[in-house]
């Protein structure tokens, strides 16, 4: 599959991009090579392959869940600009 020009301007004008000619023909350029790149790996004969999740072997590294004291909150309002009772007090946004 090759990526036209009239692609490249449909998608750009969905994006509200205005593209230069040069620019049309650059993202014409890298969006068929990774096209054609695609088709390489299409190719490959990955028959004998297993499936993974991941290229390398990972384990989470979880730990053990602890109670501990949280900070008092008097102290973690100590510099807040503006405070509500024991609540940071921000500008409404909406």
């Amino acid at each position: 599959m090759k990526i036209a020009r009239d692609t490249v301007l449909h998608v750009a004008g969905l994006a509200r991009l205005e593209l230069s000619e040069a620019e049309v023909e650059t993202y014409m350029r890298q969006l068929n090579a990774i096209l054609e790149y695609m088709d390489q790996l299409a190719r490959l004969d990955t028959s004998g392959i297993e499936p993974t999740e991941h290229v390398i072997a990972l384990q989470t590294p979880f730990r053990d869940d602890r109670v501990s004291p949280s900070l008092d909150p008097e102290e973690s309002l100590r510099n807040a600009p503006e405070r509500s009772d024991n609540f940071f007090k921000v500008p409404k946004i909406l």
